[in-house]
């Protein structure tokens, strides 16, 4: 399964089938317990000390342990109908030990004391015949217990308590608004996630989390019937770390003026659907570019998935140590260029931040999953790589004192490991807009929305497109391009950032299905940024033949 599946659910039906292989395990809980907790947080702790001192008397010198519910929902409609409505519940509970300076982990859907006992006794078993072939003991950065805490996505709706026939309502209207405007053909779904994750660990934490992930998107055809072409035009969402409150827009969070409408911190999926109808046919009318160098003017809802595959998941220090290749490879960020202090990643624009607690994200959460406390730091700091993305047992190897609390499983069967905080590009400091960004543009094209990528088994070389292409000249956009991609390497297209709109343009995109590791999982993370100018960007036609 290739991650940019995952990003564009070109295939639907396999996006449903990752969400319904999902099985219902575990006892039996009531929809409405679910909602409201599951299991009382009491009884939550009485499990985890179980496993905590079933660990400890077989040797382990640290433990933790992950109780975790996963409720997953998505409505799929298609022009008049509904396709899917699924809905899927997880729960079990996974303990990670360290025994003779080496990891071992086991995970349990019976959630009796005799299997919970029984599944830490294995994590232990696992962990000293693992000890048996390591070349050199675990060094786990300290962390201190918080005792009881909690955390909960700050939301104003729950998804989950939205009535379906609600869902399906609204996405029917959003087919219908983008079919009377152009559009022959539409899907469109509300994809929701609610993580319930109950984390204990011998360092003396026991946290209780409630995370809410929301996606409203659609993907619309136009076809020319004289000849056969057709174009698509996507959502302009961005997966949020929000409620039901995102596709309930609000006019103070429109950005007007630009060539479609935008959004800050609301969604408005029919209006959206609206622009998307006509704009496919737009699109089979647009002129094919012109290959060459121009400037570029990246939307946010272009450049995140930019930001992410150029320097998320390169700053991940698991690739920067070859310990993870798998979903293109590992990373041209060496620690010899961290080390040096002066490694030119990007111009003096480029201030690049990793934010675990950044608010309506996706990978907004209180504490990781190792039970370290979630925080902010820099990536690249004026252009100059900084910092990476670390966990426990990573944060030694470029001496730190602690982790940065990057650690995630995607349900509680998995083992835990490194994955990416969010990673933005931070707005200019200089009061600037898209209009007035434009206005200095002699030759370029502003690009909107995201598309098809590719990139090395380095994250160096890599080619981006998007949804909307608009030709730039003298200061004035002239119209609509097509068969449009950038292409560049990460280290010179980031040195050719030359301006960046203020917080007033800031914006989040992201990635609800990103996925990592081998077996893989899955995580949410978001990228934001400001409408974003680069100079001298190869364009290439992606129509032309050889």
């Amino acid at each position: 399964m290739k991650r940019k599946d995952f990003l564009y659910l070109t295939g639907m039906g396999f996006g449903g089938a990752m969400l319904s292989r999902i099985p219902v395990i575990g006892a039996p809980i009531s929809a409405e317990a679910a909602l409201h907790g599951g299991i009382d947080v009491a009884v939550k702790k009485r499990m985890a000390d179980i496993a905590l001192n079933a660990a400890r008397s077989k040797g382990a010198s640290y433990t933790d342990v992950r109780i975790g519910r996963y409720l997953r929902q998505f409505v799929v409609t298609r022009e008049n109908k509904v396709q899917n409505v699924v809905n899927t519940e997880s729960y079990g509970m996974g303990i990670r030990v360290l025994a003779n300076g080496c990891w071992g982990f086991a995970a349990t859907d019976k959630m009796d004391n005799d299997s919970i006992a029984r599944a830490a006794y294995e994590a232990v078993a696992i962990a000293k015949e693992n000890a048996r072939i390591q070349s050199e003991p675990v060094q786990l950065a300290p962390q201190k217990g918080y005792g009881e805490v909690s955390w909960k996505t700050p939301i104003e709706k729950n998804g989950f308590e939205v009535p379906i026939k609600d869902k399906v309502d609204l996405l029917l209207k959003v087919n219908d608004t983008a079919m009377k405007a152009g559009a022959n053909y539409i899907t469109s779904v509300i994809f929701l996630v609610n993580e319930q994750k109950y984390f204990a660990s011998t360092d003396g934490s026991y946290i209780d989390q409630d995370v809410h992930r929301i996606w409203p998107t659609f993907f619309a055809t136009k076809i020319d019937p004289a000849t056969g072409k057709f174009e698509t035009r996507n959502a302009l969402s961005a997966p949020r770390g929000m409620g039901y409150e995102y596709v309930i827009p609000r006019d103070s969070d429109k950005i007007k003026g630009m060539p479609t409408m935008l959004y800050r911190d609301r969604y408005d999926m029919i209006e959206d659907a609206g622009l998307a109808g006509a704009q496919g046919g737009e699109k089979l009318k647009a002129k094919s570019v012109e290959p060459g160098k121009y400037d570029l003017i990246l939307d946010p809802s272009n450049l995140w998935l930019t930001i992410h595959e150029s320097v998320g998941h390169p700053s991940e220090l698991d690739r920067v140590l070859g310990y993870e290749a798998n979903f293109a490879g590992t990373s041209f960020l060496t620690l010899d260029k961290w080390k040096s202090g002066k490694f030119n990643f990007g111009s003096k624009h480029v201030n690049i931040v990793a934010d675990k607690l950044q608010p309506g994200s996706l990978g907004a959460v209180g504490y990781d999953d190792e039970g370290v406390k979630c925080g902010k730091w820099d990536i690249i700091k004026d252009g100059i790589l900084v910092n990476y993305q670390t966990i426990r047992d990573q944060a030694h190897i470029i001496g730190l004192n602690a982790s940065q609390g990057c650690c995630f499983a995607d349900s509680w069967s998995d083992v835990q490991f490194q994955r990416m905080p969010n990673i933005s590009l931070q707005a200019g400091k200089t009061p600037l807009t898209p209009q007035e960004m434009i206005k200095n543009v002699e030759k370029g094209i502003y690009i909107i929305g995201d598309s098809s990528f590719s990139i090395d088994q380095q994250r160096y070389n890599f080619q981006f497109s998007g949804q909307l292409y608009y030709e730039v000249r003298n200061g004035k956009i002239v119209g609509m391009l097509n068969d449009v991609a950038y292409q560049s390497n990460t280290q010179e297209f980031w040195n050719s950032c030359s301006a960046i709109c203020d917080q007033r343009d800031y914006r989040l995109g992201g990635s609800f299905f990103d996925g990592k590791g081998q077996p893989e999982q899955v995580s949410a993370v978001s990228h934001g940024s400001a409408t974003t100018r680069f100079n001298g960007v190869n364009i290439i036609n992606t129509a032309r033949k050889i």
